[in-house]
């Protein structure tokens, strides 16, 4: 398979002499659902906005879709094929309605007005999501904002989705739809997640991220879990 993401020998630190990466390295093919675990402080949220030129490393090499990112015009052009879901929805989301947030990333790509309000029908519908067209943003629910930020994100195309604990704050409703989205679009992703059930799930291979270094974690195996047993879970983990 044909490698959409590598990373090599990713290191950084937030102050002099303490080591959040350490010389980290990953790949990412297509048609891969990678999950990154690990503690609190490890470093995977780091990892994921150097990936994307947010955060730049100490040392190490990005390559993505065969070239080298190195500038800001390089992460410029992966931003563009890149979709970035952060941790806390609040902020992702910024305009006052839920069409005019997920028009947003269309028309700031050179989409007219028309071709903007028509994607977001698309995606709306593609998600089952169309009752929430016309709300405010800053009146949905912690779960109905999560799901209009993957429409965003899905409503400029990327090729790839970096998702950064999807599952925090979800009651069980809006999870099972999270899950169904997933698991039915055909991007590669990235995932961070502390949720077991949700990797057992979803993930296709996990890593761990652990004092600094990335390893191979075991691949969990299937198994129910009710809303209680997977809060408990994300509590023990935490």
């Amino acid at each position: 398979m044909s490698l959409l993401i590598e990373l090599n020998d990713i290191s950084y630190g937030y102050r002099a002499g303490h080591s959040v990466l350490d010389r980290v390295s990953l790949s990412l093919s297509a048609n891969e659902r990678l999950f990154i675990t690990g503690p609190n402080g490890a470093g995977k949220s780091t990892l994921l906005r150097i990936l994307v030129g947010l955060i730049k490393p100490l040392g190490g090499e990005i390559s993505a879709f065969g070239q080298k990112r190195v500038s800001d015009a390089d992460f410029h052009d992966l931003r563009c094929r890149v979709g970035f879901i952060v941790q806390d929805p609040d902020d992702q989301l910024f305009c006052p309605t839920v069409v005019e947030d997920i028009a947003f990333g269309p028309l700031n790509l050179g989409a007219s007005r028309e071709e903007a309000l028509a994607i977001v029908d698309d995606v709306l519908d593609q998600l089952h999501l169309k009752h929430l067209r016309e709300r405010i943003t800053h009146e949905l629910s912690g779960g109905e904002k999560r799901l209009v930020s993957v429409a965003a994100v899905l409503a400029m195309k990327p090729d790839v989705l970096l998702l950064d604990e999807p599952t925090n704050a979800l009651d069980e409703e809006n999870l099972q739809r999270l899950e169904e989205i997933l698991l039915e679009l055909p991007q590669a992703m990235i995932l961070v997640s502390h949720d077991p059930h949700f990797r057992r799930k979803l993930a296709t291979r996990t890593l761990e991220l652990r004092a600094g270094k990335m390893s191979e974690a075991k691949q969990l195996p299937a198994k129910k879990c009710t809303a209680s047993e997977r809060a408990r879970q994300q509590a023990e983990s935490v």
